[in-house]
């Protein structure tokens, strides 16, 4: 996960967030595309024109056109991970990240387009396997954080088995969210996640 750059703000410099605003508008143009059409009928070259790039400066930011989503799928993940770096790395405070993220005016709009994705991933083993691995790679992030909190070293067993059950409740709570028939009128992103988190909580406490 990258790190953050900038001035005493913390903000990445401009010509950063320029690229990161570029990938993510190539992400929601692949799902549009994916969606209408279906994966295979899609190629790079419809992505970068629908995005209004080259194409090779599509294959610069990205490994395949499947690739081309993974800024949907990280950036909750990475602004999960910035936030609990403050807190400590558990199933509550994890809820009280996802709580602040559901209320975050960039993170919101694109629920829709990620809930749209994740139905796809069902169907499609190349979007499916860039979701496992975004979720791969945040979970290092959390046993770095879980390490960090208990003095533990990172690698420690007890340390990436919690990681891993917060990373999987997260990614069961998402799906669950995405996957729901009534997902307009039933239970909003962050209950769902938050219910999943606590869920987990519940059963290592009792």
């Amino acid at each position: 996960m990258a790190g953050r750059a900038g001035g005493a703000t913390g903000r990445p410099p401009l010509t950063e967030r320029r690229r990161a605003e570029t990938r993510m508008e190539i992400a929601e143009e692949a799902v549009r595309l994916f969606a209408a059409k279906g994966v295979a009928a899609v190629t790079a070259e419809d992505i970068a024109s629908a995005s209004g790039v080259s194409t090779r400066t599509l294959w610069r930011y990205f490994r395949s056109k499947e690739e081309c989503v993974r800024p949907l799928l990280t950036t909750g993940l990475e602004l999960l991970a910035e936030r609990l770096r403050e807190r400590a790395a558990d199933h509550d405070s994890l809820a009280e990240a996802i709580l602040g993220i559901q209320h975050d005016a960039d993170a919101t709009p694109r629920l829709s387009t990620l809930g749209d994705l994740l139905r796809l991933c069902r169907d499609e083993p190349g979007l499916r396997a860039v979701w496992l691995e975004a979720h791969y790679d945040v979970e290092a992030a959390f046993a770095a954080m879980i390490a960090d909190r208990t003095g533990r070293p990172a690698d420690d067993l007890a340390v990436r088995v919690e990681a891993g059950v917060l990373n999987t409740a997260m990614r069961i709570g998402v799906e669950d969210w995405a996957l729901r028939p009534d997902r307009e009128t039933g239970p909003s992103f962050t209950e769902t996640v938050t219910r999943a988190l606590r869920l987990v909580s519940a059963v290592t406490k009792s």
